[in-house]
């Protein structure tokens, strides 16, 4: 997967947050016709019956994704390219490349969603929506509807990641800046964590209101560090998030935390919240390998006195900083059975315990509850070895959205790259498709 069609470079967020008016969207630019190649089980690794392909490509740092009932696809990207930071992708003439690209909205970001005949996207400080036509097309690119503003961005953890439920209600990531609430250059723990007011939370707004504070919304659940990855469940009619786990127990702590230790808690997490519900940061962290919320070190923990009685448990834990980016509620028939009504998830990075990332996961669900072990559905984006890399690596999965189709789609925000994971039936045998060197 080392080619040189793929950049090389992953870049930040933007910190450019405002909008300004009067943009106007890009004209629709059509790709080079070109064959995408094929990628196999001895590079993108899926399950017997489905197969994977490479849709697009060079689209900048593409963070979520949504598409419409049409097929269109809307990707929200960290960084402007071209000036843009949403991109509309259409592939005209159906042989499953994208050939047309439209460019609209001058603000980066991460946030995206598709509900109601309206397209709702994210700056990293504001809320916006898109009013849609019958065929899922932004009616005015150029004049968003601004729904929230003013939310906080400082340093880190900017992503402001959005979720819509079916009482037009929107719900925002805000995460803190700051690991474990710890006071600057000490291990000593704020308390209480004032960072708790403003962020490290889910916060929601309505869906239809414009021009709205943080007066106006409601801190709906607290104690979540950053949530990238967040969906409403149409089953259980609730939301579920993904949290970010946070770090470095050795640095102020090697009397309780080993290096080891270090690289391989806490676990990342998902949970089910409601109205009200903490999950616990800064003074508690799920430990996966004992099974049991413990007390931070900077609230005077030690790696094995518990905590957090009144806080949420969990519905999954997965193996620590594997930065879950993406998570999305399967509700098609086109996958087999057991992957219905279950939850993908998209990682970010990698796990020092298991020497894997950078991978798609699924958890099984049943009556809208998770149901068995998580499982690797789609690995080796990363197009290296991860425990003895021979080169860098290549994907870092973002973004999951469903097509019409029940295909699964999944962005990749280092390089810019889409990729279409389909199910063919389990008795394909796949072969090595031929590849075609891209026109130039």
């Amino acid at each position: 997967m080392n080619k040189p069609s793929f950049a090389v470079a992953f870049l930040l967020a933007a910190l450019t947050t405002g909008m300004r008016t009067g943009a106007t969207p890009t004209p629709p630019t059509r790709s080079p016709r070109h064959v995408t190649k094929t990628i196999v089980a001895s590079e993108l690794k899926v399950p017997t019956g489905f197969s994977a392909s490479i849709v697009a490509e060079d689209l900048g740092s593409a963070r979520h994704i949504a598409i419409s009932k049409t097929g269109d696809i809307y990707v929200k990207l960290a960084k402007l390219k071209d000036g843009k930071g949403i991109y509309r992708l259409r592939d005209t003439d159906k042989d499953g490349v994208i050939d047309e690209r439209v460019g609209f909205g001058d603000y980066p970001g991460t946030g995206i969603y598709l509900k109601n005949g309206y397209l709702y996207t994210s700056s990293n400080s504001s809320v916006f929506r898109y009013k849609l036509d019958e065929n899922g097309e932004v009616i005015n690119p150029d004049q968003p509807e601004k729904l929230v503003s003013g939310l906080i961005v400082k340093e880190r953890d900017q992503s402001k990641s959005i979720a819509v439920d079916n009482q037009d209600n929107i719900y925002v990531n805000v995460a803190s800046d700051n690991d474990a609430c710890r006071e600057a250059g000490t291990g000593k723990g704020m308390m209480p964590c004032p960072i708790l007011d403003s962020a490290a939370a889910i916060w929601q707004f309505k869906a239809n209101k414009p021009n709205q504070t943080y007066a106006d919304g409601v801190r709906y659940a607290r104690g979540l560090k950053n949530v990238v990855g967040l969906d409403w469940n149409p089953v259980s009619n609730s939301l579920f998030v993904m949290q970010h786990g946070r770090g470095q127990f050795h640095d102020f702590y090697p009397q309780y935390y080993t290096a080891k230790q270090s690289a391989e808690l806490p676990a990342e997490t998902m949970y089910e919240v409601h109205k009200g519900d903490d999950a616990g940061w800064p003074y508690v962290y799920y430990d996966q390998i004992q099974k049991k919320k413990i007390l931070a070190p900077e609230y005077g923990g030690d790696g094995k006195k518990t905590g957090g009685e009144k806080t949420i448990d969990p519905a999954v834990a997965f193996p620590a900083h594997m930065g879950p980016n993406g998570l999305l509620f399967y509700t098609g028939t086109a996958f087999p059975a057991k992957y219905r009504n279950g939850a993908f998830i998209a990682f970010h990075s990698q796990s020092a315990e298991l020497h894997k990332g950078y991978l798609v996961a699924f958890v099984p669900f049943k009556n809208g509850k998770p149901s068995g072990n998580w499982e690797i559905f789609a690995d080796n984006f990363a197009g290296t070895d991860l425990v003895k890399p021979t080169g860098p690596v290549q994907h870092r999965p973002c973004g999951l959205a469903q097509g019409p189709d029940g295909s699964l789609y999944v962005t990749d925000d280092m390089n810019g790259t889409l990729f279409k994971i389909a199910y063919k039936g389990a008795s394909m045998s796949p072969k090595k498709a031929a590849s075609t060197p891209k026109a130039k």
